[in-house]
């Protein structure tokens, strides 16, 4: 029997009451958490309770013992790490996924979901400007969607190399040689490992972050030569799109071109960086990726959409349907050729994560999210141009996209400033190190950053560089 109404209303009405209060208080909280986990363990943990909890009692309990844990992530006054806030038509998306509750694998049981995602994968596609004859999913990240390019890739590869992969697996199988940038981002070393394919080859970068295409082209040269002729040698190569510290993009006309005179199959990880091939005055930085095989991005970042949802797109659809379907008695699939949505990603079972990024590209159009793109390098180059005039402050990349990496003199100095800032509360800014030094990075993501927040920051910034020279001069 299905449940009534009511028996929701109490629940849903707490829920949207406490996200309310969470979302209005952005503009005037501390950004970081007032507690700790390990505090916060004794009002969630302890026995099991016998007894239950009505429903809006346990979201009024979950929501007030929560709050003093949760980043203010939605606040335009987060600049950390490279993490988005989210549009309102893609919050209220969400929270109609989660009532339509639809395990939106199979286009014959969640038609509605299953249209969505396939309209919202064509309007990317268009977007973005990559092949429309490709296939798109909808992943947990960027960490799955770019293992989703690349487990594409390795089917292909082995396939070309006349190796039935699906059958004999990767044992005896021909050696896929992986070649990547110095500074690449870590997951694809991660997806590479999660697909048995080892240890890439390292390409040298630029003061950027850039591959040095030149060097790309020996490095594959390299290898053929290694493989002294004696059959097929599977080459892929990743390619980056928006270096994490510096915002760099890999000089994709001439490392595309590098590696398909050498065969290979060319990957583009763009977990933030991919979107800015939506800014026609932007078109530099992305010029040739289209070129690629596969992409992979996170629409949680730039686009702005609630967690979790990367994006993977593969232009051979067919590569990205045998490395991600399955085919067994009990699912019903369409029978009219299209992929069913699990065919794209490693899950069987998820939900219908495509949904907000519909709802996203809905409220904004074409000139909406081209417009949101720049406000975020509009901010990144307001910050960098305001922090870089403050005394004992130096901006380290060439700020081109959103990404602002600082230093405060020497690396004690500057791990002192980063701390001061989070201490702070009014912005949180993390720290990394990059080019042998520890660095303040800031990364400009949330669509809500606004120019009060930019000067908010560079106040916060001021102040903690003024603190640290008064406490240890």
């Amino acid at each position: 029997m299905s449940a009534p109404e009511n028996r929701y209303s109490d629940a849903l009405e707490a829920a949207a009451r406490h996200a309310r209060r969470w979302l209005e208080s952005q503009e005037t909280r501390r950004v970081g958490p007032r507690a700790t986990a390990s505090g916060l363990a004794a009002d969630f943990g302890g026995p099991l309770p016998p007894g239950g909890m009505p429903a809006a009692e346990v979201v009024d309990y979950l929501a007030t013992k929560a709050e003093p844990g949760l980043m203010a992530m939605p606040s335009g006054r987060f600049f950390g790490w490279v993490i988005g806030g989210t549009l309102p038509a893609a919050l209220a998306a969400d929270w109609l996924v989660s009532a339509w509750d639809q395990n939106s694998g199979l286009r014959f049981a969640t038609p509605a979901t299953a249209a969505i995602e396939e309209a919202a994968g064509k309007w990317l596609l268009e977007l973005l400007g990559l092949p429309e004859e490709s296939g798109v999913g909808f992943a947990t990240g960027a960490t799955m969607a770019n293992f989703t390019g690349l487990a594409a890739a390795r089917w292909r590869l082995m396939s070309d190399a006349g190796w039935d992969l699906d059958g004999d697996g990767l044992s005896g199988a021909p050696r896929i040689r992986c070649f990547v940038g110095q500074e690449r981002h870590d997951t694809i070393d991660l997806g590479l490992r999660y697909l048995g394919l080892g240890r890439p080859t390292v390409v040298s970068a630029d003061r950027q972050g850039r591959m040095d295409a030149a060097e790309l082209d020996c490095a594959l040269d390299r290898a053929l030569a290694g493989a002294g002729g004696s059959g097929p040698v599977p080459l892929l190569v990743c390619l980056q799109a928006g270096n994490l510290h510096s915002g760099a993009f890999d000089p994709f006309l001439e490392a595309v071109a590098v590696a398909k005179s050498h065969g290979a199959w060319v990957h583009v990880d763009g977990a933030f960086g991919l979107w800015a091939a939506a800014v026609p005055e932007l078109a530099a930085l992305t010029a040739g990726m289209e070129g690629a095989d596969s992409w992979g991005t996170d629409a949680h970042k730039t686009l702005n959409v609630p967690y979790d949802c990367g994006i993977a797109v593969v232009r051979d659809s067919r590569a990205l349907r045998s490395a991600m379907g399955l085919h067994t008695s009990y699912l019903i699939q369409d029978t009219d050729g299209a992929a069913d949505p699990f065919e794209s990603v490693p899950e069987l079972s998820r939900r219908a994560r495509g949904v907000p990024v519909w709802a996203a590209l809905k409220s904004l159009g074409r000139d909406g999210v081209a417009n949101q793109v720049r406000g975020l390098v509009r901010c990144a180059a307001q910050l960098a141009e305001q922090l870089s005039a403050l005394d004992g402050v130096e901006v380290l990349n060439d700020v081109d996209y959103t990404q602002v990496s600082l230093a405060f003199g020497d690396d004690n100095t500057t791990r002192a400033v980063t701390a001061r800032i989070i201490g702070d509360g009014r912005v949180w800014m993390s720290g990394s190190r990059w080019q042998d030094r520890d660095i303040l990075r800031i990364s400009v993501s949330n669509w809500s950053t606004d120019d009060a927040d930019v000067a908010i920051a560079v106040d916060a910034v001021r102040d903690a560089v003024a603190a640290v020279a008064g406490h240890t001069g």
